[in-house]
């Protein structure tokens, strides 16, 4: 079974792009991590999880779901990071988490996908035509890791060097605390009220006063679902994102 975090949908194409190709299931954990739900999930299949990279690691809110669900059947498992270019030390961490759960790990690997972090200056934007590139080497990409994964081979990614461990474990919850605050978020006048933002956050920081989103509490993973997902393109965070396109990757879908 594929089991998946998105947020803007990068993440979604893969995890049953993968699916579809080893004639599998996909799961959507959103709802189960909203709700903390860490009932019984069962596979004859491997376990496939496909996760995206924050802060050189998976999103901790996703990190600490898995370590808590059951997942029985089959105890072999793949990770899958979708990244803008670097997966930092996520499949180290990963590894840690499913051997201490007695399962067997197969090895991690990264696709690159466009980049939807918007709320930095860190980053400069990509063309369409750079996104369409990106999108088309990473479903080549794809197929050659549903091979391996299909004749239970092991999947392998760069080597991962002892600095990396050094300086992004404590940086990884410093960064988080201080750098990604719910205050600066914003809604105008164009918010439609559709509650699309509510629905989506994985950490239910959003709930509706007065028609409008409100964020509220002191966690929030950035993951940019409730900016990027906005169908009147209402939310802002600050007055970095107020000039740059949004990004879903439904609309480079071919």
């Amino acid at each position: 079974m594929v089991l998946y975090f998105s947020a803007t949908g990068n993440t979604e194409h893969v995890a049953k792009t993968l699916a579809r190709l080893l004639e599998d299931e996909s799961l959507n954990l959103l709802e189960r991590i909203q709700q903390h739900d860490y009932s019984e999930i069962t596979s004859s299949k491997a376990f496939v999880i496909c996760a995206p990279t924050y802060v050189c690691e998976m999103p901790r809110f996703l990190a600490d779901y898995l370590k808590k669900v059951k997942l029985s059947g089959n105890r072999n498992v793949y990770f899958i990071f979708t990244s803008g270019g670097y997966s930092g030390i996520g499949g180290i961490l990963a590894e840690k988490i499913f051997k201490k759960k007695g399962m067997v790990f197969h090895g991690y690997t990264e696709l690159k996908m466009p980049r939807n972090y918007i709320a930095s200056d860190m980053y400069s934007e990509l063309t369409d035509d750079e996104i369409r590139s990106c999108i088309r080497e990473a479903d080549d990409k794809i197929i050659g890791i549903a091979d391996t994964i299909k004749g239970g081979g092991r999947i392998t990614n760069r080597h991962v060097f002892l600095w990396e461990l050094i300086v992004t474990m404590p940086f990884n919850p410093v960064w988080c605390r201080i750098n990604q605050p719910v205050k600066p978020f914003s809604v105008s006048d164009k918010c439609i009220s559709c509650k699309k933002c509510v629905r989506l956050c994985p950490l239910n920081v959003i709930h509706m006063e007065g028609g409008r989103p409100k964020w509220e509490g002191s966690r929030c993973a950035h993951c940019m679902s409730c900016i990027q997902n906005c169908p009147a393109e209402a939310i802002d965070f600050g007055e970095i994102t107020q000039k740059k396109r949004r990004y879903l990757f439904k609309k480079y879908e071919r």
